[in-house]
């Protein structure tokens, strides 16, 4: 797909984000996955990844397939094509994460398409989106007092927020998450993937740095930006985060930054859902809800099966890594 269609799909589906544009497709490709573009007319968009794995082969397709929900009959057809493009590839099941609220009549409409809840998620299902079309004065008079106080302490400490996307520091982001999810208890993405992202990506992706007064660096953000929305898609943090207010500084500069660039909206990615205290996000949702955010829960992840003997192998296997790693 060139981007000359993508906006035009982006001008259609403004919900539209970067995990089903063409640079997803790039970056997926540079990784050794085979990237499929749904061929619907004018009537849906769908970026299909066929994924390979040990435990199977199946058809993902994150943050879409991007529609017109509202029209039963051609959503019915074009999950019928999806089918038989997972077939094709010799899938066991397709795994999509729409872009649609949780609401019990979207959960019902994919009941109704034959579709079943995943057992792992495929995109953040609960997030906090920052809207940016409003001023800089509005957006810090939404955050919460406490998140206030921190953007305007780790001004008055002479922290700075400097961005890049040179290799050098992917590479040195990339150490540092190592070490964070080391602390934290969470898998990062290998190099080769966050370098993948920067080539894909280009301009459009940026690693933010917090630093002290001593330019040591406190907190990191890759940040990626398409259509009409930037996406806080991973973080970092040194020890000196704990005392220093530097994410605070992040977020806010990359608000503002993102704002004068033309994003209309922020998302900040992941938060625990409502009463999961033991949920791997459970540590940063008080913080990114503090920016004054909507809180969205989008369906969660559903998968068509194709092949009932190949999923089940793949359910129990994710079943129990979901246990595991507390998600």
């Amino acid at each position: 797909m060139s981007p000359e269609n993508w906006q035009k799909v982006v001008k259609k589906y403004p919900e539209a984000n970067f995990l089903q544009s063409p640079e997803y497709a790039k970056m997926n490709e540079l990784l050794g996955d085979k990237v499929i573009f749904g061929d619907f007319g004018d009537t849906a968009h769908a970026l299909m990844i066929v994924r390979s794995a040990k435990r199977g082969r199946y058809l993902e397709i994150p943050c879409g397939p991007l529609m017109d929900w509202t029209d039963t009959k051609n959503v019915k057809q074009i999950f019928k094509k999806i089918a038989e493009t997972g077939k094709k590839e010799k899938c066991s099941f397709v795994r999509v994460r729409p872009q649609l609220n949780a609401t019990e009549k979207n959960l019902n409409l994919l009941a109704k398409l034959g579709l079943k809840k995943s057992p792992m998620h495929l995109a953040a299902e609960h997030t906090v989106m920052v809207d940016l079309k409003c001023s800089e004065e509005e957006m810090l008079a939404r955050m919460r007092r406490q998140t206030r106080y921190e953007v305007r302490r780790a001004d008055k400490l002479g922290i700075t927020v400097e961005k890049n996307n040179s290799e050098e520091l992917f590479k040195e982001f990339h150490k540092v998450q190592v070490e964070t999810a080391k602390r934290q208890g969470f898998i990062p993405p290998n190099l080769k993937t966050l370098l993948a992202e920067k080539e894909a990506f280009g301009g459009q992706i940026w690693i933010y740095v917090a630093r002290n007064t001593e330019k040591k660096p406190i907190a990191y953000g890759l940040i990626i930006g398409n259509g009409r929305e930037a996406d806080y898609y991973e973080a970092a943090s040194t020890d000196l985060n704990r005392k220093l207010p530097g994410a605070y500084a992040l977020l806010w500069q990359a608000m503002r930054d993102l704002k004068a660039l033309g994003y209309e909206r922020f998302n900040l990615w992941g938060i625990a859902p409502a009463g999961q205290p033991n949920h791997r996000y459970a540590g940063v949702t008080t913080f990114k809800t503090g920016f004054g955010g909507e809180v969205i829960e989008y369906v969660p992840a559903h998968d068509l099966v194709l092949s009932k003997l190949g999923y089940f192998k793949d359910y129990v296997v994710e079943s129990v890594r979901k246990k595991k790693r507390h998600l």
